[in-house]
Parts: C-alpha cells; sequence; structure tokens
C-alpha cells in the first residue's frame, strides 16, 4: 500500500498523484489518496491546518491502512508540503513502519518561509503573524506560521533509514531543488532525481516524474 500525500492548497485529485495511483495499480499496487484537513472533501478550516495536525491525518490513515488484512507493507509518497509530511512521519515510525518513501518538490523550504514571513507572494511580520493570511483564496492561520517556524524537518526526516527516492525540478521557483539536495544528505539510501527545467507542479512533463517514483515502488516493492 502506497500512502499519496498532496501538498498546500492541493486535494486528492492533485497530479501527479493521480498518476502515479493509476501507473502503481497497473503494476498490482494499492495506493490511497486523501484530503488533509481544511482541504478539498474534508472537514476544517484551512486556517487551523498545520504540518503537525496534518501529521496526525497521515497517522490515522496509516493505523486504517495497517488494519487491511491485503495490506503487506505501507510506504509513502508525498507532494510538496505532503513530502515534508512524509518524510517526518516516515522519520518518526521508522524503516519496520514504513518501507519505501518517495518525495516530489518536498516544501522543505517552508521552514524558513515562515521566518521570513513570506508565502506565496504574501508577506507579513514574522514575529508577529495575523491571525489569517489569505493566499489566493486560500487561508492560512497564525498557528501554521509559528508552528512552521520551528519544524525539525530534518532533524526528524534523518531518522528514517528505508529507500528514498527524491524529484525535484531545476526550475521550481517555490521551493528550490537545493532542498532536495540536503534531503539526500540526510538520507543514506537515496536516489536525487533533477528534471532540467521542470517547474514545481512539472507543468508540461507529468510523464517523468510519475515514471521515476512508480519505477522506484517497484523495483523495492516487488
Amino acid at each position: 500500500m502506497v500512502m499519496l500525500l498532496h501538498g498546500f492548497m492541493g486535494t486528492k485529485t492533485s497530479r501527479p498523484l493521480t498518476d502515479i495511483a493509476d501507473e502503481l495499480e497497473k503494476k498490482g499496487i494499492a495506493s490511497i489518496r486523501f484530503d488533509f484537513n481544511g482541504h478539498g472533501e474534508s472537514e476544517g478550516a484551512s486556517e487551523n491546518m498545520t504540518v503537525l495536525n496534518e501529521i496526525e491525518d497521515a497517522k490515522r490513515v496509516f493505523a486504517f491502512v495497517s488494519k487491511l488484512d491485503y495490506v503487506k507493507s505501507i510506504s509513502m509518497c508525498g507532494y510538496s508540503q505532503g513530502g515534508v509530511v512524509s518524510s517526518m512521519l516516515a522519520g518518526e515510525l521508522g524503516i519496520n513502519a514504513v518501507k519505501v518513501l518517495v518525495l516530489l518538490s518536498p516544501a522543505a523550504v517552508l521552514r524558513d518561509n515562515a521566518l521570513e514571513g513570506s508565502f506565496g507572494g504574501m508577506t507579513c511580520d514574522a514575529s508577529n503573524p495575523p491571525e489569517t493570511l489569505t493566499i489566493g483564496d486560500f487561508k492560512i492561520g497564525r498557528n501554521y506560521i509559528l508552528t512552521a517556524q520551528t519544524l525539525p524537518i530534518f532533524e526528524t526526516a534523518q531518522k528514517y533509514t528505508g529507500p528514498v527516492c527524491l524529484i525535484h525540478g531545476t526550475g521550481d521557483l517555490i521551493v528550490p531543488y537545493q532542498y532536495s539536495e540536503r534531503y539526500q544528505r540526510i538520507y543514506k539510501n537515496s536516489e536525487l532525481h533533477l528534471i532540467p527545467g521542470a517547474d514545481h507542479t512539472f507543468t508540461g512533463n507529468l510523464t517523468e516524474p510519475t515514471k521515476l517514483a512508480v519505477d522506484f515502488f517497484v523495483k523495492n516493492l516487488l
């Protein structure tokens, strides 16, 4: 079973996660997608969402699939903020719980963004953020920013010792690919695939990241 975790302002129907789910099915590998709190069809207000309560959401999905009698192992594939959630949860649960980890454009920049008070082109006083900050038609809350400022992203992630595949575009202006390079340095059993010129969402080139992710799962699960 591969848990597919969407990104900030995304949903369970966001690509490339839906593409990856379709291709995994063809290989005989199950997957599960879900909306984090405050996103898509899930309950809750977006301004109450934090990375830490998204980790709690993912833990509940993990507990659910752990009880399914046909599930032999559980792996994770996280995109953007979902990549941060995946990496921290895998670090917390360890290799005995999470067999394989794939991170697409993992948004570890969010801690630095929070410290700078800069999100999606919007800015605020990082030391005293407003109750809500509106990005397009999406709202984040003060607690999201304050929580993000202290997130031990890499410190927690590095506890995971299983196989990791990192996929990032060199043209990503939202999360610079250097954050994936840093992930690779802390993961002893990892490979990094940089896609020349690709942006944060792999616009116009979803085939390559999808194939890289699925091939990695096939190699390590079947």
